[in-house]
């Protein structure tokens, strides 16, 4: 990942916005009657996906990525707007990076939702979760039932226009599940996206690889699957022509049995 530090207090999680009654679920519920990992290796052998709608296969040596729009506009509108009253980002120290010895700010707004009792270590930080709001639930069940895929945390990245970006990095800490994708939601201003090989990077690369760039779009989902994170960085590069917000959810299944 990203090379920082985070130093500093605790981060509340706690909103001082008026409660509201929960959104509606997007779509119809999953049926949990039956054993969810059973499922999920039901949709493994079959190659198909839970709930198909219409995806883009992008693939490349070592590269894997699956890509659809999941929401329409009238949804993707509604679940940013919420996202904006209920999503509590990371504030103080919390939010700044030590670089080289010097303390920076950290070039967008963070946050980390998930089940209780969860953290997630990058970079030797680890932050921990609060518990979901009633939209990232939503989110993630409607990419649940989408993909067949079960997801237990979520980074929550705040871009407030084109200034505000992500270096090159992979997501490929010990911890994560190494069979589950990574699942990405893009609402808001669509972005660059860039996928760059291990052995194509700076000037001394190895090898002559082209990178792969995507347009994320509003209400779209990106996964990134097994072995991606092995073999590929990628970033959201500055856009200084991007005047509008983004808010990017990448939802994660984090082992237990991994944390120490």
């Amino acid at each position: 990942m990203e090379k920082f530090v985070v130093k500093g207090q605790k981060r509340s999680c706690i909103n001082d916005a008026p409660k509201r009654s929960p959104w509606k679920r997007i779509k119809p519920e999953r049926d949990t009657s039956g054993d969810l990992e059973e499922e999920e290796d039901e949709a493994a052998a079959s190659g198909e996906f839970s709930d198909p709608i219409p995806w883009q296969k992008i693939e490349a040596e070592g590269l894997d990525l699956d890509y659809a729009l999941l929401f329409s506009k009238e949804e993707a509108d509604h679940l940013f707007k919420k996202l904006e009253e209920e999503v509590v980002y990371a504030s103080g120290e919390e939010s700044k990076v030590h670089v080289f010895g010097k303390l920076h700010n950290i070039p967008r707004k963070q946050a980390t939702y998930g089940d209780a009792g969860l953290t997630y270590t990058y970079s030797g930080v680890a932050r921990s979760a609060c518990p979901w709001t009633s939209t990232l639930e939503n989110i993630r069940n409607a990419v649940t039932k989408t993909t067949g895929q079960s997801f237990n945390f979520v980074l929550v990245n705040r871009y407030k226009d084109g200034q505000d970006h992500m270096g090159e990095h992979r997501d490929d800490e010990r911890e994560l599940d190494p069979r589950s994708p990574i699942a990405s939601v893009s609402l808001g201003a669509a972005r660059d996206f860039i996928f760059r090989h291990r052995d194509a990077r700076g000037k001394q690369s190895r090898r002559q690889i082209e990178p792969v760039k995507l347009e994320l779009a509003h209400g779209s989902l990106l996964l990134m699957n097994p072995p991606t994170n092995t073999f590929w960085y990628h970033s959201l590069p500055v856009r200084k022509k991007i005047l509008l917000p983004r808010i990017n959810l990448t939802f994660r299944r984090i082992l237990l049995d991994r944390k120490k």
